[in-house]
């Protein structure tokens, strides 16, 4: 199995949408942009929110595997994906990519 790096890209609030129909809420994603974790096995990373992987979870364990060009073309590098969390509020788009394990120098 390949190891697949997840990286935050980038975090989205919608404000007008939070104020129409959400709920107050004290704490929501502690996600930074740019903050990354790995995926051995095509397991869910430690750390990684829950809800965020439950998006991805697919996509990572075919890269995981081998597997890629997803939707036939869709992502310039075919052993990548760009999943955002379902948080419609504020969503976190996560660029999901296969990793070397020893990268030629």
């Amino acid at each position: 199995m390949k190891k697949v790096r997840i990286t935050a890209i980038r975090r989205t609030q919608y404000n007008d949408l939070m104020a129409r129909y959400e709920n107050p809420i004290e704490h929501s994603c502690d996600v930074s942009e740019g903050q990354s974790w790995i995926s051995v096995d095509g397991l869910c990373p430690v750390g990684l929110c829950s809800e965020a992987w439950k998006t991805m979870k697919e996509f990572v364990e075919a890269l995981a595997n081998g597997k890629g060009n997803f939707y036939d073309g869709w992502m310039k590098n075919p052993n990548s994906a760009m999943i955002s969390c379902n948080d419609g509020f504020r969503p976190v788009s996560f660029y999901v990519e296969t990793i070397e394990e020893n990268p030629v120098v």
